[in-house]
Formats: C-alpha cells, sequence, structure tokens
C-alpha cells in the first residue's frame, strides 16, 4: 500500500497549486487525477483574466486574496517561468444603470486596497479604447488586471512541485474513501492508497468526492459560457480587458487580448443543458456577435478562428426534500470562496465549487489549504523548497541570432512544424518529456501552442500525431486528440513511417 501524508485530489489550477504549495512543507504528497493529463477540466477552458479586485466584496476572503494575488502576479508568473500580460482592465457602460454600477465598484475597490482604480470619462475611455462605440458613457480602469494562459500556469505549477517531490497520479480516478482512527484509505485505480490528510480540489466532482465522507451540504451545479476567439491579425484592436456593463445584466460580454495575441471574447452565462460540457450552442454564439457588434465599432468577426464551451462550478447549500428524496437549493448561490472544513473530519479539506476569481487566487488558495493541512498535521516548513522553475524554450521568442546557433547544434528545432505559431519538432519533442508530459493532440497544444493559430491545426496536426505515436509505441490511428477514445484517425491503414516535417 502507497502511503503518504496528504493526497490531492484533482489535477486543475487548484490542485497543482495546492500541491505545490504543500511542498513548501515536510509533507510526502501525491496528487491524483482522473485524466490523462492535467488541467483538462475548468481549468482549460475560462477567461484568462487576473482580476484586480474590484468585483468582490469587501471585507472577505475572497477580495483579501484578490487584491495580493493581482498585485503580485507579475513576480509568482516570473518565479515559475510562465508568460503574463499585465495590460489593465477597463469596464464600461453605456447606461444610467451601469454608471450607477462602475461608481459602487469604484467605492468596492478603493475598499479593498486595489491600487491604481479610478473612472474615467468618454474622451478618456475612447483615448485608451479607440475601437469601442462612441456612446460610451464611463469607465472604470484597473492597472493591476491582466490575462495569463491558464494551463500553462498551472501545468508550470505541477512540474515545480514534482521538482519538490510531489508525486503526481494520472489516470486514478477516486472511487472510494474509508475513514480510518489517524487517516482515509483512498481507492483509485484499482489500488488502495492510505493518508493522513486529503485536499479535495475536484472541480465539478467536489461535491461528489466530499460525499464519500460526509452527508451532503453543498452541491455544484454548473452553468455554461461560450467563447470566440479572433486571429492574431487584429490582436490590437483591443488593448486591455475590457467588461461591458449592460443595461440589461443578463448579457455580459467581456474582451481579452491574451498572452499569444489573439482576441478572447466571452459571453454570458447559460444554464447548462444534462451533462452537454464544454459544447457551444448555435444560439449563444449568434447573441455574443450581436451584442459585440452594440459595443464595438466595426468588430473585426470575420477574422473568428474558433469558437468554444466552458463550465463554471456554481456551490449552493443544499437539503433532502422528504417528497422527492434529492437534495435540492436552499437559498441564492454562494458567491464566496468555500473551503470546508469539519470537525469530524479535521484533515480534509474541501475547495468546493471555487470559480471567478479562482485562476487569480489559485496560488493564495493553494497556500491556504497548504497551512490549514500542515497545522491540522503538525508539520516543518522544508527548508529545501525551492519555488523557481526555468521557462520552457521558446524558439519563437529568441533573438534571430540566438535561434540560427541553437538550430544548429539542436536540428530538431529547424523543423518548424506549426507554422502559424513558428512551433518546431524540437518543442514539440520537449513537451513529451515534462514533468508530467503529453500524450494527447490536446496535451501538446496546451503545453507548446501548436494547433492553436489560424489554421487550427490543419498543417500542424498529422505531424504531431506522428510524434506522439512513435513516442508511446503505438499506431497513429489510436491516438488521442484529448482523453480516452476520442481518435482523430478512423483509417487503421494509416501509416507514419516519414520524419516530422519530412513528406
Amino acid at each position: 500500500m502507497d502511503v503518504f501524508d496528504v493526497i490531492v485530489i484533482g489535477g486543475g489550477l487548484l490542485g497543482c497549486f495546492t500541491a505545490r504549495n504543500l511542498a513548501r512543507y515536510q509533507l510526502k504528497t501525491a496528487l491524483f487525477e482522473a485524466r490523462e493529463d492535467l488541467c483538462t477540466g475548468i481549468s482549460r477552458a475560462n477567461t484568462a483574466v487576473v482580476y484586480s479586485g474590484a468585483d468582490t466584496k469587501p471585507g472577505t476572503m475572497k477580495s483579501r486574496m484578490c487584491v495580493q494575488a493581482s498585485q503580485n502576479f507579475a513576480s509568482l508568473c516570473a518565479e515559475l517561468g510562465v508568460r503574463y500580460k499585465p495590460c489593465g482592465s477597463l469596464m464600461v457602460c453605456f447606461g444610467q444603470r451601469g454608471e450607477e454600477i462602475l461608481r459602487r465598484k469604484l467605492a468596492q475597490g478603493l475598499a479593498n486596497g486595489v491600487r491604481g482604480i479610478r473612472l474615467l470619462g468618454r474622451e478618456e475611455v475612447l483615448a485608451m479604447e479607440p475601437h469601442l462605440d462612441g456612446t460610451v458613457r464611463l469607465g472604470l480602469y484597473a492597472p493591476d488586471a491582466g490575462t495569463v494562459i491558464p494551463w500553462e500556469f498551472g501545468l508550470a505549477a505541477a512540474e515545480n512541485a514534482v521538482h519538490n517531490g510531489v508525486e503526481i497520479f494520472l489516470n486514478t480516478k477516486v472511487t472510494g474513501i474509508a475513514r480510518r482512527t489517524d487517516g482515509y484509505e483512498v481507492h483509485a485505480a484499482g489500488k488502495v492508497f492510505w493518508t493522513r490528510g486529503i485536499v479535495n480540489c475536484a472541480g465539478l466532482q467536489a461535491d461528489k468526492i466530499l460525499e464519500k465522507v460526509q452527508k451532503p451540504s453543498v452541491r455544484i451545479f454548473p452553468d455554461a459560457c461560450d467563447y470566440l476567439i479572433l486571429d492574431t491579425t487584429v490582436g490590437g484592436y483591443i488593448r486591455h480587458v475590457v467588461f461591458f456593463e449592460p443595461e440589461d445584466k443578463a448579457n455580459r460580454l467581456t474582451l481579452v487580448p491574451t498572452v499569444d495575441g489573439n482576441i478572447l471574447i466571452e459571453g454570458g452565462k447559460y444554464p447548462l443543458m444534462g451533462d452537454a460540457f464544454f459544447q457551444t450552442t448555435p444560439a449563444s454564439l449568434k447573441q455574443m456577435q450581436i451584442m459585440i457588434a452594440s459595443f464595438v465599432s466595426s468588430p473585426p468577426m470575420e477574422h473568428a478562428i474558433r469558437s468554444f464551451g466552458a463550465v463554471r462550478p456554481n456551490p449552493y447549500y443544499v437539503q433532502r426534500d422528504f417528497q422527492s428524496g434529492l437534495y435540492v437549493p436552499i437559498e441564492k448561490e454562494i458567491h464566496s470562496f468555500n473551503i470546508l472544513e469539519t470537525a469530524e473530519n479535521p484533515a480534509f479539506l474541501s475547495l468546493l465549487g471555487i470559480k471567478t476569481p479562482g485562476l487569480t487566487c489559485a496560488d493564495e488558495l493553494g497556500r491556504y489549504a497548504a497551512e490549514r493541512m500542515a497545522a491540522v498535521l503538525q508539520s516543518e516548513v522544508n527548508r529545501e523548497f525551492c519555488s523557481h522553475a526555468a521557462a520552457h524554450l521558446r524558439l519563437h521568442d529568441l533573438p534571430l541570432a540566438e535561434r540560427v546557433r541553437y538550430i544548429r547544434s539542436h536540428p530538431a528545432y529547424g523543423q518548424i512544424v506549426c507554422r502559424c505559431r513558428n512551433i518546431s519538432a524540437g518543442e514539440i519533442i520537449d513537451s513529451l518529456h515534462w514533468h508530467p508530459g503529453a500524450v494527447t493532440l490536446d496535451g501538446v497544444k496546451r503545453r507548446t501552442g501548436a494547433g492553436t493559430g489560424r489554421c487550427q491545426g490543419s498543417f500542424c496536426t498529422l505531424r504531431i500525431m506522428e510524434m506522439l505515436a512513435r513516442e508511446q509505441a503505438i499506431p497513429v490511428h489510436l491516438v488521442n486528440k484529448d482523453g480516452p477514445d476520442s481518435y482523430i484517425v478512423q483509417n487503421e491503414k494509416c501509416s507514419y513511417d516519414h520524419e516530422p516535417g519530412k513528406s
């Protein structure tokens, strides 16, 4: 039986940062992820915004964490070797109701300690964002906001955790948890593990994990949201993260200038139908197009290259309905960070239904969970912990002369596989050997960006599949796109005998 001091369940952003922060203590830590890779759930599809802290209620844990996180985010990203775009945010309105909300959020931001936050008149707003519609009335500017690539951020935390002794178990779905006198038996992937403590970061499944040890008290009722991505050719069209505060509160819209130079457009949320996770709806995408046309002058929607869906975990307190026997919500959605600790399970900590600004506060939440677990288990600080991680090589970011020198000694980096992003075979091969490495097409995409450009993988997909097939010693038709049985090629006779980059 494998024995650990702490097991973290769930390999999204929260799980990765919790594991990293647990490595700050003398604790033998494991991270269990049900899927074949990390950051494949909520973390893979969100707005990627680092929030300033103006949207949260003063005096709350969420506000304290968000403001601290946003002000330290550039340092954290530098520490992890992760790219960060500190572009600032601009919330704009076009009517009286919006003006009232912006003034209220200014007061909230000042109370929370948001640096540099201020209201802007129409002329100032249009000077900062000249492509907004001229009827804009007011703007709320927060310089500490920015944007990051969520999976790059989470994977870097996981790698740093591994380098500090954390063990990561992929394809390890937790099927049972049994409370014992001095810890927990965890049943996962056909094996039994023993641990003194558990941190539940299981995302959309966090309520189900918690209910393996206690009766339901909070459950997750997900919402859906759709996104559009515009090509880098119009990347400068929007310079800041722009939040639109509409007169109809249901019709929200956010524009994000991404780290890679695209524009990401987020629409409003809508109820999730069944288990249709990460699917888009034509009605939602059409509504987004209508909305952006009312807020932006001549929006360049002809440059849209991709749409995708996201899921948001909304937690509610629940009680059992005696007639149906089902657990039903008993009040409004829980908006604060929901971190459950109980007297009967003091070493079982659940981060349940964490959403916006969960990405912003991932490190703060992970640090909080690690501190609580270290206190319960009476663990000392690990003085050998190293918080710094080297950035992975990105050939395109190197000066041309340095790039040429590197290619001469490493020829694989001279074979461009993804033309849209100028990503080489060397970088893709490297991504297969990260800790953990990519085992699917989307795993390579999350690590390198290959397939995210204008052609959306039309040119590079087969070449990447060939490299994955060789690495895993499997036929190319068995390479998965993202998760089990997500095969791309249906023809079993497909060959992959040629070298990457050669026809």
